[in-house]
């Protein structure tokens, strides 16, 4: 995967991969250029002038012109590389936006809502929004309904687990919307960082399995220690992960809490969870 170069994955699908590689992002993000000549842009990505002049020259080479620019979620390697097209193009863009959690976008301006079950033409193929809360409030995936391909944003990524940061970030809400996904005719998974996944539903339901896993382990370590906070719970249940990730993993660690929270098998006080009886 190169930076800024225009690949064609499939009919009608093709992939850019932004600049901006990283521990949290991978090779990069994954702005998609959806259809041949009618084109749509998912996830613009960041707001960086190569990948930006990278998104012109891809619309350029396939010929066709930018009819609308459509986010997963506005996270700032998603969704600011939109303020800077819509500067350059009188297109409609399409997209959730949440309050601020200090993570999100605040340049994003969408010119039109997005709902569970939004469709659009995108040169004659179905685009199909997909609410899909967990790693975000304001999270969608879209499927490509000529290919069965899927565009997971940050809910699935290749190569690496989510991180799911509370408040806007919900454990429960991320393992429904994985479940979710397992109800449509998946034939790929178009990742926001890493490459196509063409075993759709292995990862998801291998996704599922994870997280349940990961549950079992917190539940576990709070049987053990009884009564601790997110320092020491972290060291227990995240044996298996190097010291180095734990200060990641306590974001997660806080998501599978309050979810357990949520359905009355732990609770919190002042810091210090423990299992209800």
């Amino acid at each position: 995967m190169e930076a800024g170069v225009l690949e064609t994955l499939l009919p009608g699908v093709h992939r850019i991969v932004a600049p901006n590689p990283s521990v949290m992002t991978g090779p990069g993000t994954n702005t998609y250029l959806l259809g041949n000549k009618r084109i749509t842009v998912l996830d613009p990505g960041p707001d960086m002038p190569e990948h930006i002049a990278a998104i012109e020259a891809g619309i350029a080479q396939l010929g066709g012109e930018l009819e609308r620019i459509v986010t997963t979620h506005t996270h700032p390697d998603h969704s600011p590389g939109a303020a800077a097209l819509q500067a350059r193009y009188p297109v409609g863009v399409f997209g959730a936006e949440i309050l601020d959690d200090g993570y999100q976008d605040t340049s994003f301006a969408p010119t039109g809502s997005l709902a569970h079950d939004d469709c659009f033409d995108v040169d004659g193929s179905v685009l199909r929004a997909i609410y899909t809360p967990g790693h975000v409030g304001n999270h969608y995936c879209f499927i490509h309904e000529a290919t069965g391909t899927v565009f997971t944003g940050d809910h699935i990524m290749q190569g690496s687990t989510v991180v799911i940061i509370p408040p806007a970030g919900d454990m429960a809400d991320y393992i429904a919307s994985l479940r979710l996904l397992l109800d449509y005719p998946l034939q790929y998974l178009a990742p926001g960082h890493g490459t196509l996944i063409d075993t759709p539903r292995q990862e998801v339901e291998h996704l599922i399995a994870h997280r349940q896993s990961r549950e079992d382990k917190i539940y576990a370590a709070l049987q053990q220690i009884k009564k601790g906070d997110l320092d020491e719970l972290v060291v227990v249940a995240y044996q298996d992960v190097d010291a180095s990730i734990h200060p990641i993993a306590k974001l997660s660690l806080s998501a599978h809490l309050l979810k357990l929270e949520k359905e009355m098998r732990a609770h919190q006080k002042d810091g210090q969870w423990e299992l209800l009886a």
